[in-house]
C-alpha cells in the first residue's frame, strides 16, 4: 500500500517529529508498504531515503519560528496528491493541512491525523481561550477517519469532546543506538571537573519547551552548594537569551547535535536529564535518555510522567522544584536506578509503534496489493 504522509514544521534539526517520521517510514517500508513523505522546503526536490520517497515542496517560512516552513499552497498539493494516488493518507499537522482530510474522504482514501502536539496545552501557554482548542480539535476529529495520539495525556483533549475515532499508539526509541554502554569517560572528563554532576537538557530551544528552566535549576543547585555542569543539546530562537541567563554558570551550549552517536554518548554519560516542557505529548528526547540509563526530571503538567514512570521525577513548573528533584536523583543509590531507566525505555520499541500505526491505517505487515 502507498502511504502518503504530509508534515509541516520539519527541518533536519526539528527533533522528535523528524525522528518519528523517519522511524515510522522505515518501518512501513520494511513491512512491505510504500511510504511517501511530503514536507515543505525552500525549493522543490525529490529523493529516495531509508524511510521511503521524500518529496519537498516549496513552502513559506513562518515568522518567529526559527526556520520552520509550512505547505501553504493548496492547489499544487492537491495536484500532487492526485498524482500520487495514495492508498492511505497520514497527516502530521493540524493547522494548514487539516483540509486534506476532506480531500481524502472525497477521494475515497482512508485518512489518519497524528496528534504530535496538544493544542489545548499550546493555546493555554499563550493565554488563548480553551474554546478555540476545542473547536479546532472537533474539526480535526471530523475531517479524518482516525486520530492517533501517542499518550493518554494527549488523547484526553479529544476524548473529553466525545470523539470516537481516537486511538492511542505510543512512539518508540532506538534501543540499539541509545544505551548505557555508550558511556564515555573521556567525554565526562572534558565536560566536568572532580565531583561535578553532569546534567543534560536535550531539546529545541523554543518557548513551549521551557528550556530556561534547566538553566534556572542549575542556578538553584549552585546556590545550594551542589557542584554541577549543564550541557544543552539543541538550538532555537531562545538560545541567545539562555546564554545571557547562563552567564557565570557552567553551561555548555552544543547547538543541534545531528550525530546520533555523539548524542547517545552524551545521554549515557549524564547523571540526570531535564525535560521541562509542560505540553510535551510524548517526549522522545526524555525516552532516549532513559534508554541510555539516565533518569529524567520532567514537568508534571505534560505527558512525560506517563512515559517515564518510576524512572524519573515529575515536578511543578518551578526551578527550585527541578533542582530538588535533581538532588534526589544524584543522591547515592544502588546501580538499579540506571537499570530501571533502561527497563522503562524497553517498553517502547519502534517495532511496536510501527505495528500500531499500521493498525490505525487498517494495515498489517503483509500489505494488500496496491491499487
Amino acid at each position: 500500500m502507498r502511504i502518503v504522509r504530509l508534515a509541516n514544521f520539519v527541518t533536519p534539526s526539528s527533533g522528535g517529529l523528524r525522528v518519528a517520521l523517519d522511524e515510522l517510514g522505515a518501518g512501513y517500508a520494511a513491512s512491505g508498504h510504500e511510504p511517501v513523505l511530503v514536507v515543505p522546503g525552500e525549493r522543490a526536490r525529490e529523493e529516495e531515503t531509508p524511510a521511503g520517497r521524500l518529496i519537498t515542496v516549496p513552502g513559506p517560512l513562518v515568522p518567529g519560528l526559527g526556520g520552520y516552513r509550512v505547505i501553504a499552497a493548496r492547489r499544487p498539493l492537491r495536484r500532487l496528491l492526485e498524482e500520487l494516488r495514495p492508498d492511505r493518507l497520514e497527516v502530521s499537522d493540524r493547522s494548514t493541512l487539516r483540509w486534506t482530510g476532506a480531500w481524502a474522504r472525497a477521494a475515497g482514501v482512508p485518512s489518519v491525523m497524528v496528534s504530535h502536539e496538544s493544542l489545548s496545552g499550546l493555546l493555554r501557554l499563550y493565554h488563548a481561550p480553551a474554546r478555540l482548542a476545542d473547536a479546532l480539535n472537533r474539526a480535526t476529529a471530523a475531517h479524518f477517519d482516525t486520530v492517533v495520539c501517542t499518550t493518554g495525556w494527549a488523547e484526553a483533549e479529544f476524548r473529553r469532546l466525545g470523539a470516537a475515532n481516537v486511538v492511542r499508539v505510543p512512539l518508540g526509541v532506538d534501543l540499539t543506538a541509545f544505551g548505557p554502554g555508550r558511556y564515555d569517560a573521556g567525554l565526562r572528563s572534558r565536560l566536568t571537573r572532580g565531583d561535578e554532576a553532569l546534567l543534560v537538557h536535550c531539546g529545541r530551544l523554543y518557548p513551549e519547551k521551557r528550556p530556561d528552566r534547566s538553566v534556572l535549576a542549575l542556578a538553584e543547585l549552585h546556590r545550594a552548594g551542589v557542584p554541577a555542569v549543564l550541557v544543552v543539546a539543541g538550538d532555537g530562537p531562545l538560545r541567545r537569551s539562555m546564554e545571557r541567563r547562563a552567564e557565570g554558570l557552567p553551561v555548555v551550549f552544543l547547538g543541534h547535535v545531528p550525530d546520533r552517536d555523539r548524542l547517545a554518548a552524551l545521554l549515557a554519560t549524564a547523571d540526570v536529564a531535564i525535560a521541562p516542557g509542560p505540553v510535551e505529548t510524548f517526549g522522545l528526547a526524555a525516552l532516549e535518555a532513559l534508554a541510555s540509563g539516565t533518569p529524567v526530571v520532567v514537568s508534571r503538567d505534560s505527558a512525560l510522567p506517563e512515559v517515564v514512570g518510576d524512572a524519573g521525577v515529575a515536578v511543578a513548573d518551578d526551578p527550585a522544584a527541578y533542582a530538588d528533584a535533581v538532588r534526589r536523583l544524584l543522591a547515592p543509590s544502588d546501580p538499579p536506578r540506571r537499570a530501571a531507566a533502561r527497563a522503562q525505555a524497553e517498553r517502547y520499541g519502534w517495532g511496536s509503534a510501527v505495528e500500531g500505526f499500521l493498525a490505525a491505517h487498517g494495515l498489517t505487515r503483509t500489505p494488500a496489493r496496491p491499487r
